[in-house]
């Protein structure tokens, strides 16, 4: 075995079984990691040897950083190496550069991508002063070959730095979490997702593993560690399948996926099989993403307890006049609802709360969150977990509390969020479990079909759209309701899905207890949605036969008419383009379709 064939020796130990399964990978990511030091190691000796002058036994080493150190280096992922040298070590630059080039034009010349450094001691140990992102994968540092002392000590270095500095640079460790979060959002949400970037993915579990080392908080195991094993798997597998480092599950790419994770049910026709194997992927990173989310959540927030509760509770000026009697003061709680309050920038349960005896409980912590605009404690989502929530038990509180969640605007995704990863939605509405984490069969929806709804529904304003003014609560609440259900039918075999849309739509706003004018004007929403987008790209703005048929799938009620066109550039609004891509006239709310909207509900109004 050689180096340049490395490449080719990582594919061929990540093979999946006879039967195409990809099992066993924590075992084939350890029996990479161990090829790879070992031939690196080889790679060191001939370009000692090599060299036309001496390289000293000490003061210099080559070190692994990033995912190589930490054992997770995938089948076609790149050799994260650093060449750490004394602050004074015997070569000078050129003989340095020459050494250098020695390690890694063979590495490029076998395929593999590199990331590579030449550092000192010193440069190493500041890394964490000026680079978070270097720092994050410089917190494991392991040694390949030349001086290992020189780089055991080195890592133990940066190490203890890190622990210093991670109290100050913790805030900014967080809004990096919040960037990504921005650019590449939840993983359990869009519908090609980038395993390593999005929110819940790899990247999260680097960032919690330098909480951890922080020593601020530790980070969960079990069901954490067995999430990240699996999410390595799908990145495995994808890497095995494009036969290069990529971590984006492109369309193209998920049902090769799902059958190398053993999703494909091999009793189902081809077609079928397929389809129902990109849901079953989706529904599983969906879950692996919550979990690590989650995790890397409740451990943020410990940490920010941590560096609140080691200020001290009193001054010095309180010895002459003390307010806790010399003792440390009480947590402070900030009453919001019955129980719900806000503490240390979070919402949790008041004191006095029980779950078990509050059925409406769940949207009170949830509406308050969306009000306030504060993430809801995980100790406090778990406790949630176990309110009472029937789907056919509604009260006028619960009701209000509702449609007050969905009026949260650009909040209500993450609240919603909060209340999945414990499955409330679900109890609430149980028919959103079959579009919960499904992907869209157009192309044009970046998001899952339920984040897809969320989003529609956050751009919902009370303001009318066509004519003046503002919608009255009653006709806004239906609205709502609409935004949150107009995809609702879209389930596998499902050839009209706004028709089955309606038809659930209508028993699930009923059972909440909302009258029968909500029933039916959520229903006829729901069942128009693509009417008005439809009649705008297909038929005559200028014929008023066309803006009298439009007029009448509405009833001819130009408040409704508002709504549908509400929902209508909500809903095409909301489709989402993936990063760097951008939206054609015909899909989306481009100014072009947007004027052709607008000309039709014209129409429709001036024969009402």
């Amino acid at each position: 075995m050689t180096m340049s064939t490395l490449k080719q020796q990582f594919l061929e130990l990540s093979e999946p079984d006879d039967d195409g399964v990809y099992r066993n990978g924590s075992a084939k990511r350890m029996a990479r990691t161990n090829l790879a030091m070992r031939e690196l190691e080889s790679l060191w000796n001939e370009a000692v040897h090599s060299v036309p002058f001496q390289i000293p036994d000490s003061g210099i080493g080559l070190a692994a950083v990033g995912s190589l150190a930490r054992g997770q280096i995938g089948p076609a992922s790149d050799l994260d190496l650093v060449l750490i040298t004394a602050d004074h070590v015997a070569l000078s630059t050129t003989q340095l550069n020459e050494f250098a080039n020695k390690l890694w034009y063979p590495i490029w010349d076998s395929g593999l991508d590199l990331d590579h450094s030449v550092r000192t001691v010193s440069q190493c140990e500041s890394v964490t002063d000026h680079d978070l992102p270097a720092a994050m994968g410089w917190l494991n540092v392991n040694p390949i070959a030349g001086d290992r002392h020189l780089i055991e000590t080195t890592a133990t270095a940066i190490l203890e730095r890190w622990r210093k500095a991670a109290r100050k640079r913790l805030p900014e460790l967080l809004e990096s979490a919040n960037v990504r979060n921005e650019r590449f959002d939840r993983m359990s949400y869009v519908n090609q997702p980038d395993i390593k970037e999005s929110r819940g993915g790899l990247r999260d579990t680097v960032l919690l593993s330098a909480l951890a080392a922080s020593w601020l908080a530790d980070r969960p195991h079990g069901r954490y560690d067995d999430a990240v094993e699996r999410l390595l798997d799908v990145r495995d597998a994808i890497h095995l399948i494009t036969r290069k480092d990529t971590n984006r599950l492109l369309t193209q790419y998920q049902a090769e996926v799902a059958a190398m994770l053993g999703l494909a049910d091999p009793t189902l026709p081809e077609g079928e099989r397929g389809a129902k194997s990109i849901d079953d992927l989706q529904t599983l990173l969906a879950s692996l993403s919550r979990t690590i989310a989650f995790a890397l959540d409740s451990t943020a927030s410990r940490a920010q307890r941590t560096l609140v509760h080691d200020k001290p509770r009193f001054s010095f000026f309180q010895i002459l006049s003390p307010r806790a009697g010399g003792k440390r003061e009480a947590p402070k709680f900030e009453t919001l609802a019955p129980g719900v309050a806000k503490h240390e920038q979070e919402i949790v349960l008041a004191p006095q709360a029980d779950p078990l005896a509050d059925p409406a409980l769940p949207l009170r912590v949830a509406a308050a969150a969306g009000r306030e605009g504060l993430p809801i404690n995980t100790s406090t989502l778990v406790n949630l977990k176990r309110a009472p929530i029937h789907d056919n038990v509604r009260s006028d509180e619960m009701r209000r509390l509702f449609v007050e969640l969905l009026a949260s605007g650009e909040r209500l995704p993450q609240v919603w969020e909060e209340l999945d990863f414990v499955g409330i939605p679900g109890r609430l509405m149980p028919e959103w479990d079959a579009i919960r984490n499904r992907p869209s069969a157009s192309a044009a929806h970046r998001y899952t079909i339920d984040r897809h709804m969320l989003a529609v529904t956050a751009q919902l304003g009370r303001e009318r759209p066509v004519s003046c003014g503002a919608f009255d609560d009653a006709h806004y609440t239906a609205l709502l309701l609409a935004g949150i259900l107009h995809d609702i039918g879209k389930r596998p075999g499902v050839a009209d899905h706004a028709a089955e849309g309606a038809r659930h739509a209508a028993v699930i706003v009923r059972r909440m207890g909302f009258d029968n004018q909500m029933v039916d004007w959520v229903r006829l929403l729901v069942r128009e949605h693509l009417t008005l987008s439809d009649f705008a790209s297909s038929r005559n703005p200028n014929d008023p036969e066309v803006g009298a048929e439009l007029a009448s799938r509405v009833g001819g009620d130009p408040q409704l008419l508002d709504m549908l066109f509400a929902l209508t550039k909500a809903d095409m609004s909301s489709l989402g383009a993936t990063a760097g891509e951008t939206i054609s006239n015909t899909v989306g709310w481009s100014k072009w379709r947007a004027r052709l909207v607008t000309q039709m509900a014209t129409l429709a109004r001036n024969t009402m």
